[in-house]
């Protein structure tokens, strides 16, 4: 037989290898406190973890900068798997819910105030510049921002500033994509454009349609009288919901219809049901009605008075759903962001005003509509209260547009008349005016309107989420 070719000792035939053992025996047949975990053959899934032995070793505190990056936005949201749908839906709910109701108290004490200084400013002070009011008290949400952004940095100053920053402008950005999208995961195209150009078209649009709705109330004021002014302007809440129909797709439904139908006849009785009419507040600074305003025989021109303002009443309606559409997050979107771009859209509106709407203020002048004058003394002081007033209120209105819905705001707001009223009761003399019964039942059926909205809101919301979870629970934030 042919002798088989020579082989060195030093390199082993594969064929001559013993069998490999079982690198994982069975659970049962490991005992591990016989394992040594400095012993080199101990498995490594049964090694103790170190604190950092998976981290990278060039750059390792990138981690720590990148981690929580936005208040939610790269969170896991493995647990909607783990949770039970409807108790996940009542949940988030429940945490929406929970943000408007402090954005609404916080709106009507601001808004209140904003009506009696600027009652106070054009019938006591006698200072009656309508345009000029209306670009300061726009021009002032210019600070929402601002005052936003810093109370973000208090609640995260142990972070360095640039890590802060840098955080925060992308925030700013995935957010702004998914309102131009209108979805929560944009595709990796759509996040390849910037969103700047599509925020600077939407301010531009809402803002103009704000100023020509705020613009109609100051117009309407010196034609009509208080009580028309007060009832056809506050109308829009009804408009809301009419243009939510066709534009946000929200369903007619029973309880909503008379919820509005019921809040409107509060205004009316509230507005008619007395020889003075009661005082309210315009969304864009103005304020009317009252034991000073003027008589109903001076209004120079009722009719045309009437149309202005329901015109007005229309394009708040419009505006407000408008908002809704073109410049909120989705839904599904966390709360937090909801409130941070209200925010910044807020000084958005008021950066616009400044630099592009001051064009009318010389025009007007010129013109000798509306001689152009600063308020002094008194004037001044008591105009800073009112512009920081509805300031507050135009943020928290926003806000709260951003977390419900137009109408359930639009009704809400309604409840300043009758908060108006008891702060008059209040008032020390010659500032007061005594509660009235029409007030009264005006104001029990307007609070009675907004719970009834409110509840019907609640469970709309508590449904969608509960669907969309069932659905895809990927498509829902943390």
């Amino acid at each position: 037989p042919v002798p088989p070719p020579y082989m060195p000792e030093s390199i082993p035939l594969r064929s001559k290898q013993p069998p490999k053992q079982n690198l994982r025996p069975d659970k049962a047949s490991l005992d591990f406190d016989d394992w040594d975990e400095h012993d080199a053959s101990m498995p490594s899934d049964l090694r103790p973890e170190l604190g950092g032995h998976r981290a990278p070793l060039l750059g390792a505190h990138a981690k720590d900068e990148d981690d929580g990056l936005d208040d939610g936005i790269s969170r896991s949201t493995h647990h909607f798997h783990e949770r039970d749908p409807q108790t996940q839906a009542k949940f988030e709910t429940r945490r929406k819910y929970t943000y408007a109701a402090i954005t609404l108290a916080l709106s009507l004490v601001s808004f209140t105030v904003q009506t009696e200084t600027a009652v106070y400013i054009q019938h006591q002070l006698k200072w009656e510049k309508p345009y000029c009011m209306l670009y300061m008290t726009h021009g002032s949400w210019i600070v929402l921002y601002p005052v936003c952004l810093l109370f973000l940095r208090l609640q995260s100053w142990s972070q360095p500033f640039p890590v802060f920053w840098r955080r925060h402008t992308q925030l700013l950005r995935q957010i702004a994509l998914t309102v131009e999208h209108q979805t929560l995961h944009p595709t990796p195209r759509q996040q390849q454009n910037s969103p700047v150009r599509y925020m600077l078209k939407m301010t531009a649009f809402i803002t103009c349609a704000l100023t020509l709705a705020g613009g109609s109330w100051y117009v309407a004021v010196n034609l009509t009288t208080a009580s028309d002014l007060t009832a056809i302007y506050n109308c829009s809440a009804f408009f809301a919901y009419a243009f939510s129909i066709p534009i946000l797709h929200e369903k007619v439904q029973t309880s909503k219809v008379v919820a509005v139908a019921i809040a409107i006849a509060g205004v009316f009785i509230v507005a008619y049901g007395d020889t003075s009419p009661a005082k309210h507040g315009s969304k864009s600074g103005g304020g009317a009605g009252g034991d000073k305003a003027p008589p109903s025989h001076e209004a120079e021109n009722r009719a045309s008075g009437n149309l202005v303002i329901g015109v007005g009443s229309v394009l708040y309606g419009f505006y407000e759903v408008l908002y809704k559409r073109l410049a909120c997050p989705p839904e599904g979107a966390s709360p937090n962001k909801g409130v941070i771009f209200a925010n910044m859209f807020g000084s958005l509106i008021g950066a616009f005003t400044l630099s592009v709407l001051w064009i009318p203020l010389p025009v007007l002048h010129y013109m000798g509509w509306e001689e152009f004058a600063l308020p002094r003394g008194q004037q001044a002081s008591m105009m800073a209260i009112s512009v920081l007033a509805n300031a507050t209120f135009s943020g928290s209105f926003l806000v709260l547009i951003s977390l419900t819905s137009p109408v359930l705001s639009s009704v809400a707001a309604l409840l300043t008349i009758f908060i108006v009223a008891i702060v008059d009761q209040l008032l020390p003399p010659p500032l007061n005016s005594p509660l009235t019964p029409a007030a009264i039942v005006g104001g029990m059926l307007i609070i009675g309107a907004f719970l009834l909205l409110s509840w019907a809101t609640y469970k709309e919301m508590d449904e969608e989420r509960r669907h969309k979870l069932e659905e895809s629970p990927s498509e829902m934030e943390d």
